[in-house]
């Protein structure tokens, strides 16, 4: 643990996606810290597995969790709701949502376009409307954008998660020009490979392409990142708490990589 246990001792953080490895991690890390925390995601019962590992640390006080599908707007509202009534305004908020999807285009499917695009664009910006009229009125806040590496360039097969990655670090930087005249700071976190369901599941497609067994893929992929390792969960959490903290206060419509050196521009 690298921040003070009181560092956002008054915040209210609300975490989009907290069942992911990324969400999940950010959410026991920020409790850490001493804020409030809204942990959503859409399966109630990994809600409540990081409900009771937050409690077996001691760090569940102030937690909530709230089952929520961010693509239906009535959740997106009883979100808003329910983390208000917990620990009022919401002054930071983390869109860590997002699914993996598509393939080849000449295989890509509509269904798989519009279901990729919806969670990982549209519910973003939909819930964050309903979010920044408060941080707004306050002067005051922060949003994080959960990207990827594949926001920034592209892979092969990766036309559907590609482009929804896309799209996020474009919301970023253009809301990032609105909030700034009102006291909010809106920046995204771009990971490569984590150690994730998400990141392993993703490494496994690129070896099964390649007919190669998933340790081989590995290999191959750790031996091409300069700090010779994919990411760890905990340090895109950390980041992500960095750029929510006052010490990031300066930094604005940024998009962070977390890449272990593959990409160094």
């Amino acid at each position: 643990m690298i921040f003070a246990q009181d560092g956002l001792e008054h915040q209210h953080i609300l975490v989009t996606g907290a069942t992911g490895g990324i969400g999940w991690h950010t959410v026991k890390e920020l409790l850490k810290t001493g804020a409030s925390v809204t942990a959503a995601g859409r399966n109630k019962d990994k809600l409540d597995e990081l409900k009771s590992a937050c409690e077996q640390e001691g760090i569940a006080d102030k937690l909530l969790t709230v089952a929520a599908d961010l693509n239906e707007s009535g959740d997106r509202g009883k979100l808003h709701d329910q983390a208000t009534e917990h620990a009022g305004p919401v002054t930071g908020l983390v869109n860590s949502a997002g699914i993996s999807g598509g393939g080849p285009v000449e295989e890509l499917s509509e269904e798989d376009m519009k279901k990729v695009m919806e969670l990982n664009y549209f519910s973003t910006v939909a819930l964050t409307q309903l979010i920044y009229p408060d941080m707004k009125k306050a002067n005051s806040g922060a949003v994080v954008n959960v990207s990827s590496l594949s926001g920034l360039r592209a892979t092969h097969g990766n036309t559907a998660y590609a482009a929804s990655k896309f799209a996020v670090i474009a919301f970023t930087q253009a809301f990032a020009h609105e909030a700034a005249a009102h006291g909010v700071r809106v920046n995204a976190v771009c990971p490569g490979f984590v150690d994730t369901e998400m990141g392993r599941n993703a490494i496994q497609k690129k070896a099964d392409r390649a007919d190669r067994s998933f340790e081989e893929q590995m290999k191959i992929v750790e031996e091409g990142l300069p700090s010779g390792r994919i990411t760890q969960p905990e340090e895109v959490a950390r980041t992500i708490i960095f750029l929510l903290s006052d010490a990031a206060e300066n930094i604005i419509g940024e998009s962070v990589k977390i890449s272990g050196g593959a990409v160094m521009r």
